[in-house]
Order: C-alpha cells, then sequence, then structure tokens
C-alpha cells in the first residue's frame, strides 16, 4: 500500500502542510481540497493514483486549513490571488516545472486562475472537481451560513455526525471514511469541545473579494485541457454554467457524477477511473 509523507514549507512568510504520496520522480500531480476542507480529503484519490507508480501527487492544506499556518492579515490573504501565490511557491520549492491539477471546489478556483495566471503552462492538465468560472449565489449563501459560524461539540462522535449531514452531498462514503473525514479535520477548542479545523475568518473571502469566483475573462483565455466533474445534483455548478464550459474558452470535457451534488467526494473506483483517464490523456 502507497503510504503519505506529511510535510510543511514556508510559502510567501506562512506555513504551509502538504502530504506526498508516491516517489518525487513521477510525474507530479497537484491534488487541492475545497473550501472548509484539507488535504486530507484526497487521501483515495492520491493513493490510487500514486497506486500506479506513475504518478507523485502533492495534496496541500490551504492557508487557515488542517495543519497550515492561520492567516494574520485575513482580508488580504484568504482569496484566490493569494492562494495562488502559495501555489507557486509550493511547487517551485518542490522543483515542479510542469504538473496536473486536480482540484475540489476552492482548490479547482486557485487552479483556474493559476491556469491562466502565474502557472500558465506549467499546469498541462486541470480537472475541476464541481466548480467553474461562475457559482450560483444560493449556493454561496449556503456555504457562508455554515462556514462562517462553525458549529462546535461536546464529543468527535458529534461532530462526526454533523459532518455527515452537511457534506452529504459528497456522494457515498464508508463508515471508515467518514471517520477519518472527521478526526483529520477536527480541533479542540480551550473550553474542551471540538469543531471543525479551520480559520472561521476564512469566509471573509466572500465578503471582502466578492467576486472572486466570477472568473470567465481567465476561463475564455486557457487552452489547455480541462475536464470538469459535475455533481448531479450540485446546487454550485448549475447545468447551464457546465454547458457554457463546454463552447467556451478550453472547451472542457464535462462530466456528471451520478448521485452527488457538492461536491463528488472522488473516493470510489469510478471517480479514479474518470480522473485517471483525463490525466493520463486517454
Amino acid at each position: 500500500m502507497v503510504k503519505s509523507i506529511s510535510n510543511y514549507l514556508r510559502c510567501e512568510g506562512r506555513e504551509i502542510h502538504f502530504q506526498t504520496w508516491g516517489e518525487p520522480g513521477a510525474e507530479p500531480v497537484i491534488a487541492w481540497h475545497g473550501l472548509a476542507r484539507t488535504g486530507r480529503d484526497m487521501d483515495e484519490l492520491a493513493a490510487h493514483l500514486a497506486g500506479t507508480g506513475r504518478y507523485f501527487v502533492v495534496c496541500p492544506d490551504t492557508l487557515g486549513r488542517g495543519l497550515s499556518q492561520w492567516s494574520p492579515h485575513p482580508d488580504n490573504e484568504y482569496c484566490l490571488a493569494f492562494y495562488v501565490k502559495l501555489a507557486v511557491a509550493l511547487v517551485d520549492q518542490l522543483g515542479l516545472s510542469e504538473f496536473k491539477w486536480v482540484g475540489t471546489s476552492m482548490g479547482g478556483a486557485i487552479g483556474l486562475l493559476a491556469a491562466a495566471t502565474s502557472l500558465r503552462g506549467r499546469i498541462r492538465r486541470l480537472v475541476l472537481n464541481d466548480i467553474g468560472p461562475e457559482l450560483a449565489e444560493p449556493a454561496i449563501q449556503r456555504i457562508r451560513s455554515y462556514a462562517g459560524s462553525p458549529s462546535a461539540f461536546d464529543t468527535v462522535s458529534e461532530l462526526e455526525q454533523y459532518f455527515r449531514q452537511i457534506y452529504q452531498p459528497y456522494g457515498w462514503m464508508s463508515d471508515a471514511q467518514w471517520r477519518r473525514l472527521t478526526e483529520s479535520s477536527v480541533r479542540r477548542l480551550p473550553d474542551g469541545r471540538v469543531t471543525p479545523h479551520y480559520d472561521p475568518a476564512m469566509v471573509r473571502q466572500f465578503f471582502v473579494h466578492p467576486d472572486d469566483y466570477e472568473r470567465w475573462t481567465e476561463w475564455d483565455s486557457l487552452s489547455l485541457p480541462v475536464l470538469c466533474l459535475r455533481g448531479e445534483t450540485s446546487d454550485l455548478l448549475l447545468p447551464e454554467t457546465a454547458d457554457a464550459m463546454r463552447v467556451r474558452g478550453p472547451r472542457a470535457e464535462v462530466v456528471t457524477i451520478p448521485r452527488c451534488g457538492h461536491a463528488p467526494a472522488l473516493n470510489v473506483p469510478e471517480h479514479f477511473a474518470v480522473v485517471q483517464r483525463f490525466l493520463e490523456g486517454a
């Protein structure tokens, strides 16, 4: 079984945590998680890709999430532009000249912006997991409602039940996967209760940078191969947006993931096969 290694690097003056899977000499893939999550969400996909022997997978914790440092300047640093700077610093320090990118939700938006700007030409293939250059406003309001004021619980088991409820749109997950999702994204508060492991101030992105996810200009500038995975019942990436992505800019291949909303967990063989096929250029 492929094992991961926990790592830390200083990027743009901030300590960033990331997991690596596979051998550093293999073809690199950046796998970046969603808004209120951590790089551990990519465990199953990363283990599968690295297990083929072809890929070296890097799964960062975004600033303010997981084991990465929280920002001392949230209004300036919790935004896509700064996340792209962190990504550039990370891949440069790892010596990665070219790589492929798989991003869930926010992680896909970072990849999209990076591919259009600072990492243009270095990102060779881009997988967007239930994200596009335009987001549905009701979904943004839903995310803001829970992400900015994370719930706290007396026990980890209660937190797991909470995660099972709010992340039900991820689709099927085994009991072991739900447990790992919980244990890899929990922190204990001073009063002894537990809460999700992220800085609540990261939600200020939606107030200070209200148009951060409006990226049609960048989308239309892209020319690299793009695969868009859309959860069948996603409320964030609407069907009409996915349809426009097929005919504008890089003209993405769009694949609907059944029995999922926002965002598919990328945790079962059917998901692995779609992503791997695209990364291999099939």
